[in-house]
């Protein structure tokens, strides 16, 4: 295990780090004080952190809660000369593992990364869930109604929550369910210091079992209070508590798009078969290869698609120099009902085109190859 320790004292620091060493894990010597956690956590990216010389001035735990919010997947063990009980609740409610006196005998360090490390292994045991992003090359591409009604399918074999990040104009919640949010991306974001499982689970909307939605805020003044690391504070702990993470971005490329879009595994524009649409695909394109992104994470979807139209897939495969484009055909009356009801369009219309394509969509994305019924048979079986 890979175990950064930080402490002002040099005896202490080398005291420890022989004791830790004997045992065959990593260890990286900070001298210096609490303050060098930030540094070290993005820097080296330890499993654990050991932090020596911390006493009971409660100010100090928000320098340990920013590690354990930024990087869940980084312990922290703290050594404390003095510890109150106070001191000791406020640790744990800060993501504290376990605090120790300081200095500590060697066998209580040991022990202690001793349980931490089982927990760690236990804990990356379980895979974590893949992060995909929507967003339209344009307004009105439908974005918003192909991630709303693909996480639906997915969530026939997956566990998968939907987050609106089109911030001032989300609706994404609407369009598979009439719940209205008690809490929304605003409300975690302004209380992000409270963030664990239960408060992420309690601050969604359940449109199914297995489906749940992060409300966009409903107040546009305070979709200025969201920011890029409350973002990535929410996507460390979601891909650790779903299958998948299905993002619905706004058109803005902006710090907090970008934020999202890195840890996406893949992302789906959505366009339609017109110029304007051609356009800014090949705008969108031209950023995603600035940022860095590999052509094998972008997915083109040309949404509304019909046959007679004048540009045909040809044509856009050779304009957007890509042969992969996923299709989702033009079925306008059963969209918009499916729209205005707020139902999914599977649950209303389970022989339509446009829910076949979805059903063919999400087990491009999760294969289900042993199962004996398909997820075509569960869809489209005849009363």
């Amino acid at each position: 295990m890979k175990i950064a320790i930080i402490s002002p004292n040099k005896i202490h620091l080398q005291d420890i780090g022989r004791g830790l060493e004997t045992q065959s894990h990593l260890v990286i010597l900070v001298e210096g004080g609490k303050n060098k956690m930030r540094q070290v956590a993005e820097s080296d990216a330890p499993d654990l952190m050991l932090v020596d010389g911390m006493c009971c001035d409660p100010s100090e735990l928000a320098l340990v809660e920013y590690i354990t919010l930024h990087h869940p997947m980084v312990a922290v063990i703290l050594l404390c000369a003095t510890q109150t009980p106070e001191f000791l609740i406020n640790s744990m409610r800060a993501g504290v593992r376990e605090v120790l006196p300081s200095p500590a005998l060697p066998s209580a360090i040991e022990a202690a990364v001793g349980r931490v490390a089982s927990k760690l292994a236990g804990l990356r045991g379980q895979p974590l869930g893949k992060v995909l992003a929507f967003m339209s090359c344009k307004g009105g591409s439908g974005s918003t109604f192909i991630a709303t009604n693909l996480g639906y399918q997915l969530a026939e074999s997956k566990s998968v929550l939907l987050i609106d990040l089109n911030l001032q104009f989300g609706d994404a919640l609407s369009f598979v369910s009439d719940g209205r949010p008690t809490s929304t991306l605003a409300d975690i974001s302004h209380d992000i210091t409270r963030l664990d499982a239960s408060f992420l689970a309690a601050s969604t909307v359940k449109v199914s079992p297995n489906f749940s939605i992060l409300a966009a805020p409903e107040d546009l003044s305070r979709a200025m209070e969201v920011k890029a690391e409350h973002v990535d504070a929410i996507l460390n702990l979601a891909v650790m508590q779903y299958d998948l993470v299905l993002l619905d971005l706004g058109r803005m490329v902006d710090t907090l798009t970008i934020k999202a879009l890195d840890r996406a595994y893949r992302i789906y524009p959505v366009m339609q078969a017109s110029l304007p649409h051609l356009r800014n695909a090949r705008k969108l394109l031209t950023v995603f290869r600035s940022l860095g992104y590999a052509a094998a994470k972008v997915e083109l979807i040309v949404n509304r698609f019909e046959k007679t139209s004048e540009i045909s897939i040809a044509d856009m495969r050779r304009s957007l120099n890509t042969e992969v484009l996923r299709i989702i055909p033009k079925s306008t009356n059963e969209v918009t009902a499916s729209i205005n009801r707020g139902i999914p369009i599977a649950e209303m219309a389970r022989t339509n085109p446009v829910s076949r394509a979805l059903a063919e969509f999400a087990l491009a994305i999760s294969p289900k190859p042993e199962e004996t019924t398909s997820i075509f048979n569960r869809l489209f079986r005849r009363a």
